[in-house]
């Protein structure tokens, strides 16, 4: 069963309640999402390790019940 938006950012809200999400439906199919997340917790982390935390985040729903996701992270400017 594909996932919804919401649930995507609840689960990334979550794992990092100082987060800014925002996702979007790219094909409308509920199967095709980008997201993106800014968070302090990313400050001083590598792209990798911030999308380490994102995907950690989503409990191991990659490639099952989230087929994909294109995802830009980032730590917030000061």
């Amino acid at each position: 069963m594909p996932m919804s938006a919401a649930e995507i950012e609840a689960l990334i809200k979550a794992a990092l309640p100082d987060a800014q999400v925002t996702v979007e439906d790219l094909r409308g199919d509920g199967d095709h999402y980008a997201a993106t997340v800014i968070s302090p917790s990313f400050k001083g982390k590598t792209r990798v390790q911030q999308h380490q935390m994102v995907y950690a985040a989503l409990q191991g729903r990659m490639g099952g019940a989230l087929h994909a996701l294109a995802l830009q992270t980032a730590a917030p400017q000061d």
